[in-house]
């Protein structure tokens, strides 16, 4: 499990002050945390845990010396500036159920012998304890042919008697639809024009 360390933030300094100095805003809150604890922390930190985790993910949230079991529960991300404003975690607490998401991953795309796929779900909600928390979930589109959907109830996910489902289990995470040529105007004139010719 990765680490990201943070610092408890002065609410006397504004955010927009602290994304300049290279920071990244957030809260943690959880049963046991009395209101909720806003923190700090390094921009490139973020964006180096980022790389493997994200939302859905648990994390241990080290702040200021004492660490936190945590969900990355929502991550604001600013399109314009590129850049994470700020992200909330949820300290999990041990035998307690929580509400999180698994990220939709689809892999062997090369392998898909037909067709196209097309991603209809993006993820899937579930409840679990902290022992049991999944962030992802695949889809191999090896086995997939031109009509076939998957829905929620034919992933891994669904058969995890650890993990209860939120998401409808008849949802479509994914279709494979055949590809459609279109053949450009310009070209089906001028296959017109030779048949006249031909004539």
């Amino acid at each position: 499990m990765n680490t990201l360390k943070a610092e408890k933030r002065s609410m006397e300094i504004k955010a927009k002050r602290l994304r300049r100095e290279g920071y990244v805003t957030g809260n943690v809150f959880g049963r046991e945390i009395e209101g909720s604890i806003p923190v700090k922390m390094n921009a490139q930190e973020v964006n180096r845990i980022l790389t493997t985790d994200h939302k859905g993910s648990q994390i241990m949230l080290e702040v200021d010396g004492k660490a936190y079991d945590v969900l990355i529960k929502e991550i604001d991300y600013n399109a314009l500036a590129r850049r994470v404003d700020e992200i909330d975690f949820q300290a999990l607490v041990q035998g307690e159920k929580v509400h999180s998401v698994a990220e939709v991953i689809l892999v062997n795309h090369d392998k898909l012998a037909a067709g196209v796929a097309q991603e209809l779900l993006k993820e899937v909600s579930y409840k679990a304890l902290p022992s049991a928390l999944v962030d992802s979930v695949k889809v191999d589109l090896s086995t997939l042919k031109i009509g076939d959907t998957v829905k929620v109830r034919d992933l891994d996910i669904a058969k995890d008697k650890d993990i209860v489902l939120m998401t409808d289990p008849d949802t479509p995470v994914v279709t494979v639809t055949a590809v459609h040529n279109v053949v450009p105007e310009t070209e089906a004139e001028e296959a017109a024009e030779d048949d006249k010719a031909a004539k």
